[in-house]
């Protein structure tokens, strides 16, 4: 009888459990391109990579590439894309897995991650290059492949998580208890959580509209799946930021928001001095210094783009 009982409990825990990740999927409506300007897609190893476009091509090429997190996508640059492209030809793709690009249900990796944006930006003449916190290494990966005219880097680490952990990673692609697992770590309070604790200096910087597309976009189809592999550790990339920035043959801006925790400031100071980098430093802010103060950060790219 007790077995029976317990069995009944098993069995109607999964299907509530089946009806809650419905139910959010359904309520998560169809994702629209978090930007303005021409949406265009690129398909990539099999994966149709879609990305924003705005400017006069005529102009120099600026390509934004935004941060990896559970909610990323590239409205991270929603506050500079629109003055950005008033002087420069920009480009600013969702990464695979996330946005509106394609999501497969694909075992994420750095090396994945590497090879994308060098391949993307490759397809650029000379291009600028601004790149967010995780995604800085892959591009410093594979800058010494590529011909850049400018890079700025916004707070880059080359860990954006904890060591390797194979059972979590796979613990969070499973069916159902993962996708619940992922459904609790996106979940409105979380991402206020995430973006209060590491994100913003100011919180009330982020707009509710903001947070509302931030839960979207972790709720579409297959969205779990690169962030597994995010807080598993596995797309922590190898590169060694010093020595790649150092051989970087383009001029080189470190963007840091003073108040950064997770990757503090006496980080950014080191890695400028030993990659003889430029320092910009921007007061009253975290991780996405664009985000907070947007007028400063286009001014940033623009005195690195000129000089």
């Amino acid at each position: 009888m007790r077995l029976r009982s317990l069995a009944a409990g098993v069995a109607l825990g999964i299907g509530a459990t089946a009806v809650a990740n419905a139910v959010l999927r359904r309520n998560a409506a169809e994702l629209e391109p978090p930007l303005d300007g021409t949406q265009n897609t690129v398909e990539w190893n099999g994966i149709d990579v879609r990305y924003a476009e705005a400017g006069d091509p005529a102009d120099r090429d600026l390509v934004l590439l935004h941060g990896i997190n559970a909610a990323g996508s590239s409205g991270e640059f929603r506050a500079v894309f629109d003055a950005l492209a008033e002087e420069y030809h920009v480009i600013a793709p969702d990464l695979p897995g996330f946005g509106t690009s394609d999501r497969p249900p694909l075992r994420y990796s750095a090396t994945l991650y590497e090879e994308f944006v060098c391949d993307f930006v490759a397809r650029f003449d000379r291009p600028a290059v601004v790149a967010s916190s995780l995604t800085g290494a892959y591009l410093a990966a594979g800058a010494a492949h590529l011909d850049l005219s400018s890079v700025v880097l916004v707070c880059p680490t080359a860990r954006g998580g904890p060591d390797r952990n194979l059972p979590v990673r796979e613990l969070l692609r499973a069916p159902l208890v993962g996708e619940a697992l992922f459904n609790a770590l996106a979940s409105k309070p979380s991402i206020r959580y995430f973006n209060a604790d590491h994100g913003y200096y100011d919180p009330e910087r982020v707009s509710e509209s903001w947070i509302d597309y931030e839960w979207r976009t972790a709720h579409q189809p297959n969205a779990r799946f690169a962030p597994a592999s995010f807080v598993s550790g596995f797309l922590n990339s190898d590169v060694d930021l010093e020595a790649a920035l150092a051989a970087v043959d383009a001029p080189v801006t470190l963007v840091w928001g003073r108040e950064a925790e997770i990757t503090p400031l006496q980080r950014g100071r080191a890695l400028a001095e030993a990659a003889d980098c430029r320092l910009v430093v921007i007061d009253d802010a975290k991780l996405l210094p664009h985000v907070e103060f947007p007028a400063a950060f286009v001014d940033v790219v623009r005195d690195a783009i000129e000089e």
